[in-house]
């Protein structure tokens, strides 16, 4: 027992021999023992394979199949090639083929013949082309039906209904299924080829014996004929009996849809649950025993005994259900007394990242059985934000609450409230973008996202809306909207240690020579996180982490401040800081300080507690102010959307100086330009 406990420790070295003794028969020759042995094996193992496809409750639970119809056809392949070499040169084939063949035909090798034709045609024709046209479209019914699976597991993960591992679980299975379906309508491609290769190989053992037997002049022609052809028929059927078994097998696994029970309880569960069926049947059965020259015993007695099952059926209509065992409860664990001190209040202490807390009127957008998409539109939001800041969104817990009125929501962070507005949930919202030609009746309000003018419209009104210049948004839109744009805003609250953890490992399978440089001997993750804090504080994207860490690896030697690491990043992704701001014309407007006005400010910059801020009087704040606003607002109207460039010395004072009075304005410094930008300079702000 223990010798072979360790030797299925090395199955791996046991298929790798396996294969190459299959190899090594098709070149040297097998004794009858042999010869005999490999097809007993072959046959058992087609009956296990065949037993195993219809006990299985899911494909998948056999996903090995099409890897071992692969194996099991070269052997067979192999089989035949070895036995074709002692049928040619011995005249016997061993004591399988030749019993098989005087069994099955009697001797008569024109029966066996027939019967092995007829037998290749209900393999190829019937079995294996069924299940090889199933295989194909459940291939491709599988593969097209992946994105709205992955998508609706992003869905639940986002809606907070399954956790990261769960939905880890379920792509992979999703993936499993796939690469399953799409192997097996390969695979059937073997079989077909196995089948053409016997009738090929059938044919050349009566020709290719019937030449030998006469060179070699063994006896008369008839005699030759007859001896080569019964060995050659019985060798064909003999190796066609487990490929017949495992292509049948193939066919019930590809049309095991919808089955989450063996095969057997399946079909007893589903016949037993028609009784008029069976007695209907019984009647139909029974009447073909009128017709003159057919035995009536035979159908009276079928329809009989299909009459008494009807009977016994109707009489026990929960008959059926002895085939269908109820499925075990998952075993609990059993769980610890629930606490009675002040952990009892611990679950209360928990704070979600982000949260959305509806109106009881909003809850159907939420709901999937009534069509609510808001959860799908969570997941794409998750998407956008990682796509445009690099940064993993938290899972949103949506919630519906009794305080709020019916068209309201609320957005937390952190368990805080940033964000509130109304929806109505039977209208759209038709925003005015400031090129609406006409206007339209509705429900006067405000877009919550950037507060320009908007209505609520009916349905039926959309596509006039639209015409006119409206940019309609359907009610869920509106709160997912809603929440990307703060949690852009609040992206520096939200990357915890963990997810610069995560992005830190994704950025070691590209530069583990960087990271490792970097972590933990220069830095550590919470000093990183401090880095990204200040990128995503003005929405500079994080996605670039490679670049990120060198940056620091380079420099992090020589200062450990945060915030004059994060500027020196900002300078090496100069080219995705650009790209953000470019117009559609490509073209980067700019303010500029007058160079007097920029040497003031550099002097008036201090350290403080809180970092390098500007400490200006009162006067000089606010003619600053007023002449930033003015220059600003007349680029704004020449249609442009300018951004302030300045020093490296002075950018972050300003940035935090402007935030109170110009907080849409950015301010870049000469470095963080690409050198390919096409800069235009749209004013100048004067001493």
């Amino acid at each position: 027992m223990q010798f072979f406990s360790k030797l299925m420790k090395h199955t791996d070295v046991m298929l790798g021999i396996g294969l190459l003794l299959v190899v090594s028969m098709l070149i040297l020759p097998l004794p009858h023992w042999a010869v005999d042995l490999g097809l007993v094996l072959a046959i058992a193992g087609s009956v296990m394979i065949l037993l195993t496809s219809v006990n299985i409750t899911d494909p998948l639970q056999f996903s090995v199949f099409p890897s071992l119809l692969v194996v099991s056809t070269l052997f067979r392949l192999a089989l035949s090639i070895a036995a074709t070499k002692l049928i040619l040169g011995t005249g016997q084939a061993g004591h399988v083929i030749e019993t098989f063949g005087n069994f099955v035909m009697g001797g008569d090798f024109v029966v066996g013949f027939v019967a092995f034709l007829i037998l290749v045609i209900v393999q190829f024709v019937v079995i294996t082309n069924g299940a090889g046209r199933v295989s194909e479209v459940v291939a491709r019914f599988t593969l097209d039906a992946m994105p709205g699976k992955q998508m609706a597991i992003d869905a639940d993960l986002a809606a907070g209904m399954i956790d990261e591992e769960t939905a880890k679980d379920r792509r992979l299975k999703v993936k499993q299924e796939a690469d399953f379906y799409g192997a097996m309508d390969g695979a059937s491609k073997f079989v077909k080829g196995d089948a053409v290769a016997s009738i090929l190989i059938i044919v050349i053992n009566i020709i290719g014996g019937f030449a030998v037997g006469l060179f070699k002049g063994q006896s008369d022609p008839m005699t030759i004929l007859k001896t080569y052809a019964l060995l050659s028929v019985g060798e064909g059927l003999t190796s066609q009996m487990p490929a017949l078994l495992i292509s049948s097998a193939s066919g019930l696994l590809v049309t095991r849809a919808g089955q989450d029970r063996s095969m057997a309880g399946q079909v007893a569960t589903q016949f037993f649950n028609q009784p008029k069926a069976i007695g209907v049947a019984s009647v139909a059965i029974a009447l073909f025993g009128f017709i003159p020259g057919f035995p009536a015993t035979l159908f009276m007695g079928a329809g009989a005994l299909m009459f008494l099952l009807y009977r016994f059926l109707t009489a026990n209509p929960n008959f059926s259900k002895v085939f269908d065992p109820p499925k075990e409860a998952p075993k609990r664990a059993e769980e610890p007394p629930a606490p009675t001190g002040p952990e009892a209040v611990l679950p209360l202490l928990a704070v979600d990242p982000i949260e959305i807390e509806i109106g009881y009127g909003l809850t159907k957008l939420a709901d999937v059985k009534v069509g609510g998409d808001m959860s799908e539109r969570i997941a794409s939001t998750r998407k956008q934000i990682a796509s445009e800041l690099g940064f993993i969104m938290p899972t949103v817990r949506i919630r519906d609450s009794i305080q709020l009125s019916n068209s309201e929501y609320v957005l937390k962070i952190r368990g805080e409230e940033v964000g509130a507005s109304e929806v109505m949930p039977d209208l759209f919202l038709a925003v005015n973008p400031g090129s609406a030609i006409e206007s339209i009746p509705g429900v006067p309000t405000k877009d919550p996202v950037f507060g320009l003018d908007a209505l609520w419209i009916e349905s039926d009104q959309r596509e006039l809306a639209e015409r006119v210049g409206y940019t309609v948004i359907e009610p869920s839109a509106v709160i997912t909207t809603h929440l990307a744009e703060l949690v852009k805003t609040h992206a520096p609250e939200l990357i915890s240690r963990q997810d610069v953890q995560v992005l830190i490992e994704e950025a070691r399978k590209l530069n583990a020579a960087a990271v490792g440089e970097l972590i933990p001997e220069i830095l550590g993750v919470s000093d990183v996180q401090k880095v990204l804090q200040h990128l995503l504080r003005e929405r500079i994207p994080i996605r670039d982490m490679v670049t990120i860490i060198e940056t620091l690896a380079d420099f992090a030697p020589k200062t450990k401040d945060v915030e004059q690491l994060g500027e020196i990043v900002r300078s090496a992704i100069s080219r995705t800081i650009t790209r953000q701001y470019l117009d559609p014309e490509n073209k980067l407007c700019c303010l500029t300080l007058d160079p007097a006005l920029e040497r003031k400010l550099a002097d008036k910059v201090n350290v403080t507690s809180m970092g390098n801020a500007l400490v200006l009087d009162s006067i000089l704040q606010a003619e600053l102010v007023q002449s930033l606003k003015s220059e600003y607002e007349r680029a704004t109207m020449m249609g442009h959307q300018p951004v302030l460039l300045c020093g490296s010395q002075v950018r972050l004072p300003i940035r935090r100086f402007l935030d109170r009075h110009l907080p849409n304005l950015a301010v870049l410094a000469y470095s963080e330009i690409s050198s390919k930008a096409d800069v235009e300079f749209v004013g100048q702000i004067a001493a």
